[in-house]
């Protein structure tokens, strides 16, 4: 019997009440984390550091678990998806510890490559355990509960951030985060047991190990691409990462009990579920890069304020679970996610005009309810998708393989915005005409706004163009179709 078949058993709600618990609090632990780019310039000033050096303070934690998002999601598959998340729940625990305790910036990095390990174990297991806890037939409610904690986590921590770094400086960022991953660790003790095998299925080292050196040497490939970076270096990691992938889809097809079933992508449908949910996401993180310029250098508004603004897209996100337990009794998965990715891609295009110079002068008083009812759509958007994203992927793969399943949805997604980083980063500079950002060249901030929010949007809706050939707008629910 899998690892992954874990259900509690009925009548204990006491005990399912603690499990969904533990993992909504290990969750919001681990999505708290935006609250740390609020205490940048804190930690520039503690450890005097070079402005750029910030950098790998985003590096050491983003690139640890999006490496180890996948082989943790199919270790859980195999030993338990309780003991992962235990795990997880420790590691993060530990680390917050060190973090908000290091008094050097190389040991706050270390810190931090550990909290990447954890949040990997925490975000690996949790869909998974979630859905299993109740029948199949709640599972896009679920889900749709486990797209809401990422965009509260992603809402709420710029605004705690913002007002704990202000009173006790950038350690309170890792502080209070600690007693929430104390409290999942304690509650996850009520979490299913992975029942006992005679018969374990076979890790795949050699095919973890390919994924986990593909995906690192992208990241880091991708920040060489940098104007501070060494493009030499970037490209030729960039064609590392393209060997090992290759090298990591062979190894794979030819396993009897792989990391993940590559076969799956054969199917067009599903590959492009999995590039759409990675571009989507790459589009939509302009807004938490490009719009303090925009709001701050261009618009004059506090830094405080800003925060506020830019909660407005994980606020669409939270909205957007509700509203796809709704839409999921009448609408196929596939249409709600096309029906996501066009209200993001129209998003991102309202957003893109505030940057013509006619726009502009109409004021901040006159832009700013546009930029936060377009920011809202748009996390509404990357909301349903995501749902719909999850429940099509969890169904996809054999439940013994749930795991695995959740840690796909999370790890592009977390792909997606690591490179939307990079790119409309090279791509604000391009438009711009400037490498750094000055502040006080209006003219060319708004060139560099525009251009990188036009692609953004071009990037969305060549996800739009792509799933209508596919025919996504014409499917339709099985019981509906046997209506």
């Amino acid at each position: 019997m899998s690892a992954s078949a874990q259900q509690p058993p009925l009548g204990k709600d006491t005990s399912r009440a603690m499990s969904v618990a533990a993992l909504c609090l290990g969750t919001l632990a681990v999505q708290f984390d935006s609250a740390v780019n609020v205490a940048f310039p804190d930690l520039v000033h503690a450890f005097a550091l070079p402005i750029a050096d910030i950098q790998w303070i985003v590096i050491a934690y983003t690139l640890t678990y999006a490496a180890l998002m996948l082989v943790f999601g199919r270790t859980g598959d195999i030993f338990g998806h309780r003991l992962v998340f235990l795990l997880g729940a420790a590691g993060s625990a530990l680390a917050f510890a060190l973090c908000m305790l290091s008094t050097s910036y190389g040991t706050l990095l270390a810190a931090r490559v550990l909290q990447g390990v954890g949040a990997a174990l925490v975000l690996s297991c949790g869909p998974a355990l979630l859905t299993g806890l109740y029948s199949e037939t709640h599972r896009p409610r679920l889900l749709g509960l486990y797209t809401l904690l990422i965009g509260l986590g992603g809402a709420a921590g710029p605004i705690v951030g913002g007002l704990l770094v202000e009173r006790w400086g950038w350690p309170a960022v890792f502080a209070f985060r600690l007693p929430f991953a104390l409290a999942a660790l304690v509650a996850g003790f009520a979490l299913p047991a992975a029942p006992s095998s005679p018969s374990r299925e076979r890790f795949d080292a050699g095919g973890a190990t390919l994924l986990v050196l593909a995906i690192s040497s992208a990241l880091l490939g991708l920040n060489q691409l940098q104007p501070s970076g060494n493009t030499a270096m970037g490209i030729l990691l960039l064609g590392v990462s393209g060997l090992l992938c290759t090298a990591f889809a062979w190894h794979e097809a030819r396993t009897k009990q792989p990391v993940i079933d590559v076969t799956l992508f054969r199917d067009p449908d599903f590959a492009l579920l999995n590039v759409a949910h990675a571009l989507l996401n790459l589009a939509g993180f302009a807004l938490l890069l490009l719009a303090p310029f925009y709001l701050v250098a261009i618009g004059g508004l506090a830094a405080s304020a800003a925060g506020m603004v830019l909660s407005a897209s994980p606020v669409g996100v939270i909205v957007a679970a509700p509203l796809a337990n709704r839409l999921a009794s009448s609408l196929h998965p596939r249409r709600m996610a096309l029906l996501g990715a066009l209200l993001s891609a129209c998003s991102l295009t309202v957003i893109s005009m505030l940057g013509s110079p006619s726009v502009h002068a109409l004021g901040l008083q006159a832009t700013l309810p546009v930029l936060i009812l377009a920011a809202f759509a748009q996390g509404l958007g990357v909301g349903l998708f995501q749902v719909a994203y999850f429940d099509i992927a969890t169904a996809s793969l054999p439940k013994q393989n749930r795991g695995v399943a959740g840690s796909l949805v999370l790890m592009t997604r977390t792909l997606g915005l690591v490179i939307g980083a990079n790119l409309l980063m090279l791509a604000f500079s391009a438009f711009s005409g400037i490498a750094n950002g000055d502040p006080d060249d209006t003219p060319a901030l708004l060139l560099g706004f525009k251009g990188a929010f036009t692609l953004a949007a071009l990037i969305s809706f060549t996800v739009v163009a792509l799933a209508l050939l596919r025919g996504w707008m014409r499917t339709v629910r099985p019981d509906r179709a046997a209506a």
